[in-house]
């Protein structure tokens, strides 16, 4: 019989859970995780101490509940960790309020909506590899990329969930071989294999890591340009000040026809224009897709 360990999450509210959850949803990996936007659920593989564990994540207005599928202390820990880290739970929404609840442009939407989190990844591959797959995309079509990448290459896990590829799965393969198993353009099953065989040598997406040699790493990628990074470094470096001024719902949202005025737009969001550029995508789905689209950030 599986054995499952619960622990409460604390954070400081307000919690926004609705927006994560939709963001969630919207970026759903079909095999490899499973949302329930009714439910208040989100259910994955994540690292754990000797190797991939399955959680469930049931979100709340005031708390966030966190079930490990194993009895395991380290593997608990771990867990905790990449979760409270994945959904932004350190935060305080007053930091953020201080900041950005009075500018002209973000403020009405921090203040309509405080608790709004900044939602990560936890997995340094499988987010790259998502972001690479959505380049110039739909969301919905990246999806599909995405679960045909984690059919082709990944491995049955845990809890009945597919454990996504490692880099070295994707890296043995040519990018023909991935292009057919993907049904992508050559050129982004090369900038595919590329991205996979640099993490499979070393490269390492993580908060922790030298940010400036991962950003120069990722831009030496074919086919890898600022948006991608810029973008990464948001959701996965989590840098508070990342800012992916070139990205055409942002650029929508404030009306500006190019990333330089955008950049100029966001001066005052400083150090916090990563959570200025989620209150605006927020609201961009919100407005015109419904949470059940959420983000899409291209």
């Amino acid at each position: 019989m599986a054995v499952s360990t619960s622990v409460d999450l604390g954070l400081t509210e307000p919690f926004a859970h609705g927006p994560a959850l939709a963001v969630l949803a919207a970026h759903a990996v079909a095999g490899c995780e499973v949302v329930d936007v009714a439910a208040g659920t989100h259910r994955r593989l994540v690292a754990g101490a000797h190797g991939p564990v399955a959680v469930t994540i049931a979100l709340g207005a005031t708390a966030v509940e966190l079930t490990v599928e194993s009895d395991e202390d380290a593997d608990v820990r771990a867990a905790v960790g990449a979760v409270r880290t994945y959904l932004d739970l350190d935060l305080d929404p007053a930091d953020v309020i201080a900041v950005l609840g009075v500018d002209p442009v973000v403020g009405h939407l921090v203040r309509t909506t405080p608790g709004l989190r900044v939602i990560g990844h936890p997995d340094g591959f499988e987010a790259g590899c998502t972001t690479i797959l959505g380049q110039q995309v739909s969301l919905a079509a990246a999806r599909t990329f995405v679960a045909r990448l984690a059919a082709a290459y990944g491995r049955p896990g845990p809890g009945g969930l597919r454990q996504f590829p490692a880099p070295g799965d994707v890296a043995a393969r040519t990018p023909a071989e991935i292009q057919a198993a993907v049904r992508v353009p050559a050129a982004r099953a090369r900038t595919l294999h590329a991205f996979a065989t640099a993490c499979a040598d070393g490269l390492r997406l993580d908060a922790q890591g030298d940010h400036a040699d991962i950003r120069r790493r990722l831009l030496a990628l074919p086919g890898v340009g600022p948006w991608t990074v810029e973008y990464l470094a948001v959701r996965l470096l989590r840098d508070q000040d990342a800012f992916p001024a070139g990205d055409l719902v942002l650029r929508r949202a404030l009306g500006v026809p190019d990333a330089r005025a955008a950049a100029e737009t966001a001066r005052s969001w400083s150090p916090l224009r990563a959570y200025a550029l989620f209150h605006l995508w927020t609201e961009a789905a919100y407005a015109r897709r419904g949470p059940a689209e959420a983000l899409d950030g291209r």
